[in-house]
């Protein structure tokens, strides 16, 4: 089947052997060389269709995106066409790199804007989402390493996509790499040069407040990104996760059980999500470096600093807890460490500390509950040696969860492999995994499984585990 591509044709559907529409009369070869076979695409400005080269044997399929502007606005196709010209060498000079479709051509026909592009086969994210089911944390830290290198080649470059979606990044079958289509420069010429500068080009609920208002800048992609991500991650429609009355992003409330996403992912993410422009990330670089950092981590060194010399500031009695880990008794200095913790911050027994409870700890105490655990374990557990492993894990939770030996969704269940480890004699190596005690049993909170990294930033605060 032939598609006719005139704007306005009452029957666009022909036959391959003909030469001009059956409806409208128009030639269906463009260029005496593009077949188009059928729609793809439609947006305000212009259409794209699935098409083929019939100048070249093997009739490579292709992509054709039309631009169209009202019979009578000649003046407006002059003014777009010289825009066009200079955005189409700009998209041809980008397409040089193996993640951007090349730009086959470009040329005018019945005041009508063409542009020729590669035909990338594959699925786009959103096609993914519905059809296979939400990203992981994994995916989408793959996305991230994928995909910025992209944008830094296009802004390098001095172009800004302004239309970053799941549905313009398609995971090219050959490959598996996730290709950036529909660049909003091309958009641009159906706006910008025809009435005023400022003219919104994007999809609204991916795009950050300055681009709204008509400025674009290279921080205004990395927003667009982050958005696509926790699109990804949750399922659910940018505009239901934001908080208009407090002006944020509440992307995790939106979370299923079954997707953790660390802190150190989160905090990436809620920075490429700032509404504020100047608290944003503000290159691409900048985003690689959060992205590739990996933290260097020092073996637990158990201090020669005695317990008794150690000062409370909550003015509270260490000496059970001591003598409970000096007979390895392990379930029971646990439980005891839950109260002392609560003690802490003036709670009492039982309360479950929130994110704000667990900054808001003491570090001599923690230092001091630290450097029992460490000491009567011969360093196998305590606060600084599951910051060590959280940060080998580089904050991905499941992981953690797994090298500790608990339970990923449940804060108080010790796996049943380990139950049997904790009657053995008191006399006898600790037998549980690495980083076990003290359990997470205090951690509470619609977030409790964040306590980890909480923890760990609050030890790095104080000083502790250097």
């Amino acid at each position: 089947m032939t598609y006719c591509v005139t704007p306005g044709c009452l029957t666009p559907q022909n036959s391959d052997s003909d030469l001009y529409c059956l409806s409208c009369g128009s030639k269906l070869l463009l260029r005496q060389r593009y077949r188009a076979l059928s729609p793809i695409g439609i947006g305000g400005f212009g259409r794209t269709f699935l098409t083929v080269d019939e100048d070249i044997p093997g009739k490579p399929s292709c992509v054709i995106k039309q631009f169209c502007f009202p019979s009578n606005g000649g003046l407006i196709l002059n003014k777009a066409g010289q825009l066009f010209r200079k955005e189409a060498e700009r998209l041809e000079q980008l397409g040089e790199h193996p993640q951007i479709p090349k730009l086959l051509a470009y040329f005018e026909q019945n005041k009508q804007l063409y542009l020729v592009q590669e035909l990338i086969e594959g699925q786009n994210l959103e096609q993914e989402l519905q059809q296979i089911g939400l990203f992981g944390e994994k995916q989408i830290w793959q996305l991230l390493k994928d995909l910025l290198p992209v944008l830094k080649y296009i802004h390098d470059r001095q172009v800004i996509h302004r239309d970053i979606k799941p549905a313009n990044i398609i995971h090219r079958r050959s490959d598996g790499k996730p290709v950036l289509i529909d660049f909003g420069v091309a958009k641009l010429l159906s706006t910008t040069a025809l009435h005023h500068t400022g003219t919104t080009v994007g999809t609204a609920e991916y795009m950050a407040s300055e681009q709204i208002k008509g400025k674009a800048f290279p921080a205004s992609d990395l927003y667009s990104l982050g958005v696509s991500c926790i699109h990804l991650l949750t399922g659910i429609a940018p505009r239901e996760m934001f908080d208009i009355i407090h002006n944020r992003w509440a992307w995790r409330h939106h979370l299923p059980g079954s997707i953790v996403v660390s802190d150190r992912l989160g905090c990436i993410l809620d920075k490429l999500l700032q509404n504020t422009i100047s608290e944003r990330y503000q290159s691409v670089p900048e985003v690689l470096e959060a992205v590739n950092f990996k933290p260097t981590v020092a073996q637990p060194v158990i201090p020669k600093t005695s317990t008794k010399a150690l000062a409370s500031a909550a003015k509270i009695d260490y000496s059970e807890l001591r003598d409970l880990l000096a007979r390895k008794k392990w379930q029971e200095a646990d439980n005891k460490t839950c109260d002392l913790l609560c003690q802490a911050i003036g709670r009492r027994p039982g309360y479950y500390l929130q994110t704000a409870d667990i900054k808001n700890l003491p570090c001599e105490d923690l230092l001091i509950i630290d450097q029992l655990w460490r000491k009567f374990s011969a360093g196998r557990f305590g606060f600084t040696v599951q910051k060590q492993i959280y940060q080998e894990v580089e904050g991905d939770y499941p992981s953690f969860c797994d090298r500790v030996g608990w339970s990923l969704h449940n804060s108080s269940t010790i796996k049943s492999e380990f139950k049997l480890k904790l009657r053995l004699p008191f006399t006898q190596t600790p037998e549980m995994p690495v980083g076990h005690f003290p359990s997470r049993q205090w951690a509470g909170g619609y977030y409790w499984w964040r306590h980890a990294g909480t923890l760990a930033a609050k030890l790095e605060q104080c000083s502790i585990g250097h």
